[in-house]
């Protein structure tokens, strides 16, 4: 199974996060299948890929429920 998940960047107290695609059992910082674009909690800052979000998700990648709370922005 393919997940939509973050995988978290940066360092301790300024988190900075990629959207990519892996496969669901592992873990979170593995090495990506894609990735689709790039989160920052502290500015707001959603740089989102959305052809290749939507495409993976016809293939049949979940999102997470955090994703799917970003791609209703």
């Amino acid at each position: 199974m393919v997940r939509i998940r973050l995988s978290r960047k940066g360092k301790k107290g300024v988190p900075f996060y990629r959207i990519v695609i892996t496969d669901m059992r592992k873990k979170r910082n593995c090495a990506p299948i894609e990735e689709i674009g790039t989160y920052n909690p502290k500015t707001k800052q959603l740089i989102l890929n959305k052809e290749k979000a939507e495409a993976w998700i016809k293939k049949g990648a979940i999102p997470t429920d955090t994703i799917k709370a970003l791609l209703k922005k």
